[in-house]
Formats: C-alpha cells, structure tokens, sequence
C-alpha cells in the first residue's frame, strides 16, 4: 500500500512538473491565422500584345457592404475580366494599359476616375471553366484566375504577373496571397480561437527572438486542436517557422494538408497528406478526446518533450481553408545566406542542398569559391529536410552543366551513384561525376542543377531541382592551345611585298636563261604557236646563233609582251 501510494505521489509530482494552460477566447492568435482558399490559376502567359490576361471573380456575403476600390494607376498593360454574380459597387482607377471587360448583363456597379472607354460590355459565360475558354479564345491564355471574398480593395503592383511553368490556366484551389503582382485587403473571416502558452521556467525566461549564434535552436512544439463540434473537414496547412514540431489533433475524419514540408516533424490522429509526393500518412495515435489537458500530454508523450510553444483550439468556418503557422513570429524568419544558393524547387516542394566534396570519404567539404581542375572526379551529396517521422529517399534523375554568360551553354553532366547507408544518408543521397567532359568547353564557371525524385516506399514524386554554382579551372586545354596569328596591315603588306619580290627574282631568272642558252624554251613554244601545231610533224627554220641587233631588238620586245605564258609554264 505505501510503495502504491508512493508511485502515485510520484506520478502526481511528475505531471505537476509539466507545464500547461488553459486556453482563453482570442480575437487574434499571434501564432496562427487561418483563410479561406478558393479556386484560381496562375500561369506563364503573356499576349502577343505584351498585354496580360487577368480574370478577377467576386464574391460577396448578404451581410457584407459590396462596395471596393480597384487601384490600377500604376499596373501593367493587362486586359481585366470582372464577374460577380452579386450587386456590388467599385471605385475603379486605371491607366491607358488597362483594358476592363465585364458581363453586358453584370449588376457590378462602375465608377472609372478617366479612360472611359477602356471599359467593355461584352457577352461571356459565368461558369469557370467556360469563362476561362472564352478568355483563351478571345486573348490567347489567361495569365491568372482570382476569387475573392468579399473583397475590400485591390491593388495591381507595377511588377510582372506572370508565374514560370505552364502557360495553360488549370483551377484548383490557391493562396491567392503568393500572387506577388496583386495586394488583397478583404473583410475578415469569422473564426473562433481559444489560445494560450505555458509560462516559461523563470530561468529559461527571456525575450523572444532568434537564437544566439553558438546557441542551437531548440524545436518549437505547436499544438492545433479541433474540437469535436468543428465543423470544417479539409485544412490546408503552412509552416512558415524555421524548425518546429507540429501535433494536429481533429475530429475523425479530418484532411490536414501539408503544402509545403519546412517543418521538423510532425503528427495526427488524421490523414495527413503530401500533395508533393502524392503521399497521404494515414494516423499516427488514436485521440478521441478534445480535452486541452489530454491534449496537451499527448502531444508532450509523442515528441518526448518537456515543454510546448503553443497551444490553440480553432473552429473555423468555410468550405476549404488554410492554416499559416509563424505568424508575427520574428524567431522564424529564416534568412538565406548568398554563399548557401537556394534550392530551385517549387514553393510546395522539400528545399533541397547540394554539398560537394574532393574525396570519396565525403568528409572535405568543397568551398563554393574553390577552383576544380578539369581532370579532378567530384563527389557530391543532395540532402533535404525531414518530413516529419517519415524517411525518404532521394533519387537523382538528371543533372546538367549551364555555362555564365551572355550566351550560356548547357551540357548533359554523367554522374554515377554512390552507395550510402539509409543510417549514413537519412534523407539524402551521393553521386559522382568527373570534369573532364568540360575540357573542350571555353567557360570556367558553371550552375551544376540535378533534378530529383522524392520517394517513400515505392512510390515518388517530383522533388525539384537543386542548384549549385562550380568554378573550373583547364590545365588539360593548354597543350591544345596554338598561338593566334594577327594579321594586321604590316603584315598583309610584308606578304604583298614578298610576292612582288618573288615576280622579279622569277623574272631575272628567265632573262637569265636566255641569256645563257639564246634559244629560251619558253620563247620557243610562243613561237611553235604563232606558227601553227608543234605535233603536226612539219620542219622548224632553223634559227641563227648570231642574231643581229635588230633581231634582238625584236627578241626583247616578245619577251616584254609574252612574259606571263612562259614563266607559268616554267614554273
């Protein structure tokens, strides 16, 4: 009975020793904040016209004003298409570039400050899809399709709206706020939160912020409930903190989304799917209960922690919404160094980093501003961040070398893979390639980029690209190099004179010979010529030995006169 009693006691104390809260009614969450996602597209396209095609579709709830402001004054050439199936009423300020087109049969209410007849009613269908087609038809492509709710004011910024990737518009639900090129103010959604963070112990208490240089940065522990009476399904979810764990706890039968995978770790009592990968993680732990204390030591239990950051009940309403996490948080800004480059995977991909080395053992790494010599074998290794508990692998499909320059040449690079242990390359993979396939290539700096595949089990999906800059230097090309010639103006008229010089020695030879011999062979083919066929087999005149001054005279007048025959025959 006492040893009983004691472990009780001891239970009690170890439970009191472990920080809680008790959530209380919020109006703003200084963690999270939530907004409704809706349907859109964002492409590539630009008119032949270098005009933009933007389709702005308007939303608004009976309780709601109806009245907005579009600020365009300022924005690019575009042709805007307005739909709203709701009696509204805009302010609309454009500039000559901007071309509106609205429904003849519309209830949108306009007034433009000037360019009048800028504005177009026209016939087009209302159904999304439909009107997409319409708009591919009459411009060639839409460069963006936005829906808002219940929309305050808008503002076009200055800034190219294009996004890289397709050129065709295909919906799907979309944080419209990732739209650069566009600044939404919207009246706000309704949510209920009941928020609250376990007070600090007092010797760990100290002022929010980044940690210190020598200092390792301790996970954050979020914990999101949703109660049993929520009424929301399907959340979409972003993690914009440097380095935290997540625990997500819902009624059964809730989706968690995970757009993008920045994050630690993290777990639920749902499916939690990575649209990414294709992947969905079916629930890792049974919850029944939305008690914040059960819920709280839960998630203590899973991620063997002593303490969490923070911890918030939600009950959202809309049809499908997205949950940021990080917000006003200044700890979590993560700041890219210039020498570490940035991975070039799309926003909702694995950031991804490539590390090269000089030797097989992958233990020196390479400096970004160190020269390769071309005839050196490189090793490389390509690491991504954790997702969540969950162990992937990374498959290199294709890397490629991309000269800098004006006029940039892009060679396929072969690599061969390099065996590592799943225990020595956790999410992580090596391979190797040799530089000698750059030996004829002029250029000494290159963007080396591999493309990638991120698998779990069986299945992969699309991983990005990972960049990396390498300077090369070419020894090999020295024993290839040949000196370059400059032909200038002294040089073009030494060669004009030696072939002058060349003439006159070629000359004096000749007139040597005839000298010598008095019977020239070259004077005598002239002469066979004038007289008719020298194989006709008819006897020459002899000639005299001793000519006569006349005759020589005359002799140097032929030679004045046919030079150029004998002297090409001679030669």
């Amino acid at each position: 009975m006492k040893l009983l009693s004691s472990l009780l006691c001891l239970a009690m104390v170890v439970s009191a020793s472990r920080p809680m809260c008790d959530p209380v009614e919020v109006s703003d969450n200084s963690w999270i904040y939530v907004k409704e996602m809706h349907l859109g597209c964002w492409t590539s396209f630009v008119g032949q016209d270098k005009a933009e095609v933007h389709i702005l579709k308007l939303n608004f709830a009976a309780t709601d004003a109806k009245m907005f402001s579009l600020e365009m004054t300022d924005a690019r050439p575009m042709n805007l298409i307005i739909t709203s199936q709701d009696t509204a009423y805009g302010l609309y300020k454009i500039n000559a570039g901007v071309s509106i087109y609205k429904s003849n049969t519309s209830t949108l209410g306009f007034h433009i400050n000037e360019h009048h007849n800028n504005v177009h009613a026209v016939v087009f269908p209302g159904e999304d899809e439909e009107l997409v087609r319409w708009a591919t038809r009459k411009f060639g492509g839409v460069t963006s399709f936005t829906t808002v709710e219940n929309l305050k004011m808008l503002l076009f910024r200055p800034v190219e709206g294009t996004k890289g990737g397709s050129r065709e518009c295909m919906l799907q639900s979309e944080d419209s706020s990732e739209k650069h090129f566009m600044k939404i103010e919207t009246a706000p959604l309704t949510s209920s939160f009941k928020s609250c963070s376990p007070p600090p112990e007092p010797e760990k208490q100290r002022v929010r912020g980044p940690p210190a240089a020598d200092e390792d940065a301790t996970p954050e522990l979020h914990i999101i409930n949703i109660p049993e009476d929520g009424n929301i399904r399907n959340l979409s979810v972003r993690v914009d903190t440097k380095k935290s764990s997540v625990f997500l706890r819902g009624p059964r039968g809730t989706t968690w989304t995970f757009l993008n995978p920045q994050h630690t770790k993290f777990c639920s009592n749902n499916e939690i799917v990575l649209p990414a990968m294709a992947h969905r993680i079916q629930p890792l732990f049974e919850l029944s209960s939305d008690r914040a204390e059960d819920v709280q030591t839960k998630a203590l239990d899973y991620f063997k922690a002593d303490a969490f950051t923070s911890y918030t009940e939600m009950r959202p309403e809309g049809s499908q919404l997205l949950l940021v996490l990080g917000r006003d948080s200044p700890a979590v800004t993560e700041t890219v160094s210039e020498a570490v480059p940035p991975t070039t995977a799309a926003p909702h991909q694995m950031p991804l980093l490539m590390q090269l080395y000089t030797a097989p053992d992958y233990r020196s790494p390479l400096d970004l501003n160190t020269k390769v010599q071309c005839d050196k074998k490189i090793y490389a290794e390509i690491s991504g961040h954790t997702l969540g508990d969950i162990v992937l692998t990374i498959k290199v499909m294709s890397c490629v070398v991309r000269s800098k320059g004006s006029c940039p040449v892009v060679q396929e690079l072969r690599f061969i893979p390099e065996f590592c242990s799943s225990n020595s390359c956790p999410n992580s993979t090596r391979l190797s390639f040799s530089l000698d396939q750059l030996q004829e290539l002029s250029s000494a700096t290159w963007d080396l980029e591999c493309s990638v595949k991120m698998c779990y089990s069986e299945k992969c999906g699309d991983g990005g690209r990972v960049k990396r800059n390498l300077e090369v230097t070419q020894p090999c090309q020295q024993t290839l190099n040949t000196p370059c010639f400059d032909f200038g103006l002294p040089a073009i008229l030494g060669i004009a004179f030696g072939g002058f010089l060349i003439g006159v020695l070629l000359i004096g030879a000749l007139w040597l010979i005839k000298i010598k011999t008095g019977y020239p062979t070259g004077l005598d083919m002239a002469s066979s010529l004038s007289s008719g066929c020298p194989c006709s087999g008819a006897k020459q005149q002899p000639m005299s030995s001793n000519p006569s001054a006349s005759e020589n005279s005359s002799a140097n007048a032929s030679i004045g006169s046919t030079q150029s025959t004998p002297t090409s025959s001679m030669a």
